[in-house]
């Protein structure tokens, strides 16, 4: 877990944070300002944890025949802006006033494109098995590092994978606990 977490307006990357820069992102939209929190959940081959294969496949060197599962994803030009491992550590891929690709299509209060105007954060985990006290500690000290980083950001405004792509997307899954998280950043 980081505590006390900074991000340099200037870079856009968090302090004390792994940085393994992803090729996977662009500029924003002229004008649009980060205005929604992305939680998604991710593990790399489904139900794995630790390793590189998530830095991999966000970086664009992920094997095809490292693992069966990767044969479909690998080519995927795909991103998010950070990652939060199982121990709470955080890895971050992508500047956050930049565009990650993470939401794919999808729609947020009748806005679309949310790639456009959210930060991604990936938890390291699936859908069914209970995310890490380190995970919630870490997503909500970096939600309060956006949130006084960027005021476009609102608490109220933070959503799941699932809630802006529904019927595509299922993460983070019945596992996460958003009253937890609402709980801790109240």
């Amino acid at each position: 877990m980081i505590c006390g977490m900074q991000i340099d307006l200037a870079t856009g990357l968090l302090a004390r944070a792994t940085q393994v820069l992803s090729p996977h992102f662009d500029a924003r939209p002229q004008g649009s300002a980060p205005a929604l929190i992305v939680v998604h959940g991710i593990s790399l081959p489904p139900g794995e944890f630790g390793g590189a294969w998530i830095d991999q496949l966000f970086t664009g060197t992920l094997d095809p025949d490292a693992h069966p599962f990767f044969r479909d994803v690998a080519r995927q030009r795909v991103s998010a802006h950070a990652l939060i491992r199982r121990d709470g550590s955080i890895v971050q891929y992508v500047p956050f006033q930049a565009r990650a690709w993470h939401a794919g299509e999808s729609q947020y209060q009748g806005r679309h494109g949310c790639n456009d105007f959210s930060i991604g954060i990936e938890l390291e985990g699936t859908d069914e098995l209970p995310y890490a006290d380190a995970q919630y500690e870490s997503l909500a000290h970096l939600i309060r590092a956006l949130l006084a980083a960027y005021p476009s950001l609102a608490s109220e405004r933070i959503a799941g994978h699932s809630d802006i792509a529904p019927g595509r997307k299922s993460d983070p899954g019945s596992a996460f606990d958003w009253q937890r998280l609402r709980r801790s950043l109240s």
